[in-house]
């Protein structure tokens, strides 16, 4: 595994021009983050759940005081429109608060019924595990810390960060969050490391586990290495998301519900609805509401991807669709470099021979299927080796419901794109998610499940 660039460097989307660079961390800069999180581990575990809850509680109000100084940096860095940003900003302050507040609750001990025969009492405590890495992506730069950072720091373990190579500036702006919070010194640390000093970080007895989000080559090689070295391991990977229409009162509504879905955050979403299933009753409009929402957009001011890279692979998933015989209806240009822009595009006509219909398409494409049944529908929605998430939307509710109990997927949504709350548990099945339990909402996660039981 080697750099994808000779350092951790901040590249503006909307221009490919290099603001700043980084360099990477030495081998000692890695030592002393490993020993400063274990030893701070010693002293933050020892603090009871409530006084850890207080100190997160802090990060939760600085993340919303620091919201608009977060969404320049997420803008500059990866391409994410301001509001975008600082709407991630705000959901991540809501994420800290939940753990904040739910906690001292989620991490109480659990008592255990016991028999007549057995008597006694039996507890299951939750005790954190020690330091832990984190391996963060680039497209929600602030949301996916939160998502790791706020239940193990609650729980009582430290925190080792290893942010994307592309987002240096968020990373430290985030790191400096916590140590003005009051996380003591070593409980929280960030790393510009290499891949190389990744395997070095996991390798270590002093760290007890990994959470990687990301790609499924990058998951792969994370699990590898923590099977090697025997540690616990976490992955949250794609998705390609089914979006089933089974009939709608109002098409227009629905496809405009559908396509702020899937351009949000220019379609850089794991669980984005990247396969929209519709009935043949709903789907020629559906498919023509979708195309006058993309020919609306004014490519000049859209916003770029994260990065010009980024562009020219989904651009190349779409020229070969239509290469084999798909329909761009509209958008799907890719501007000139270096810049990242792409404009958002309705794609139609994918089969399985191309790579559209396999592949995650990380970038603003609604490809449409047209179906013409219940179980013709479940099928291709679960044709997929991902499954992260999925919806179904019909006027009749049960009927939703009971098609999306038959989806292959980790979270299922009823009439709506994606349940999105700060206490909603997040992962999937199949090449999608590993290792990540639904709860109690991320405390089991990295925590030592242990039976304390007194005999009568």
């Amino acid at each position: 595994m080697s750099p994808t660039q000779p350092s951790y460097q901040v590249t503006d989307p909307a221009t490919g021009e290099v603001l700043k660079t980084f360099p990477f961390a030495t081998d000692a800069e890695i030592e002393s983050a490993i020993a400063g999180a274990h030893t701070a581990f010693t002293a933050w575990r020892g603090r009871s759940l409530e006084e850890r809850a207080a100190v997160v509680k802090r990060v939760a109000e600085l993340f919303g005081e620091r919201a608009d100084e977060l969404a320049k940096l997420s803008q500059q860095e990866m391409g994410k429109a301001y509001d975008e940003g600082k709407e991630e900003s705000e959901f991540s302050q809501a994420i800290f608060d939940y753990y904040a507040t739910e906690g001292p609750r989620l991490g109480a001990d659990q008592t255990i019924p016991t028999s007549s025969d057995t008597g006694g009492t039996a507890v299951v405590e939750r005790r954190p595990v020690g330091p832990v890495l984190g391996i963060m992506p680039w497209n929600f730069p602030t949301y996916q810390i939160a998502r790791f950072a706020a239940p193990n720091l609650v729980l009582g373990n430290t925190v080792i960060l290893k942010h994307a190579e592309s987002v240096p500036q968020v990373a430290l702006a985030v790191e400096q969050i916590m140590k003005d919070a009051g996380v003591p010194e070593g409980a929280y640390v960030n790393v510009f490391a290499t891949h190389e000093q990744i395997e070095t970080i996991i390798a270590d007895r002093r760290v007890q586990g990994v959470s990687l989000t990301g790609s499924e080559r990058a998951g792969a090689v994370v699990a590898q290495l923590a099977g090697k070295y025997l540690k616990k391991c976490v992955l949250e990977l794609g998705g390609s998301d089914p979006m089933v229409v089974l009939d709608t009162d109002d098409v227009a509504k629905l496809a405009a519900t559908a396509w702020d879905f899937r351009v949000y955050n220019n379609g850089q979403v794991c669980n984005s609805n990247k396969r929209m299933i519709v009935m043949d009753s709903v789907y020629d409009e559906f498919v023509a509401q979708l195309t006058e929402k993309a020919k609306a957009i004014d490519a000049s001011t859209h916003a770029p991807m994260s990065s010009r890279r980024a562009a020219e692979s989904i651009d190349e998933q779409v020229q070969e669709a239509v290469g084999q015989g798909a329909t761009l209806h509209a958008g799907g240009v890719l501007g000139e470099g270096p810049a990242a822009h792409y404009s958002p595009a309705v794609l139609t006509g994918v089969t399985p021979k191309m790579r559209a219909y396999s592949e995650e398409l990380f970038g603003p494409v609604a490809v449409v299927y047209k179906v013409s049944s219940e179980d013709e529908a479940v099928e291709l929605a679960n044709a997929t080796r991902f499954g992260l998430g999925g919806s179904v939307f019909s006027v009749d509710t049960e009927r939703a419901k009971r098609i999306a109990r038959r989806l292959d997927v980790g979270m299922t949504n009823v009439n709506t794109p994606a349940g999105e709350a700060a206490e909603l548990p997040f992962g999937g099945t199949k090449s999608s998610g590993f290792g990540r339990e639904l709860g109690p909402l991320g405390f089991d996660e990295f925590c030592n499940k242990r039976l304390y039981y007194i005999a009568d």
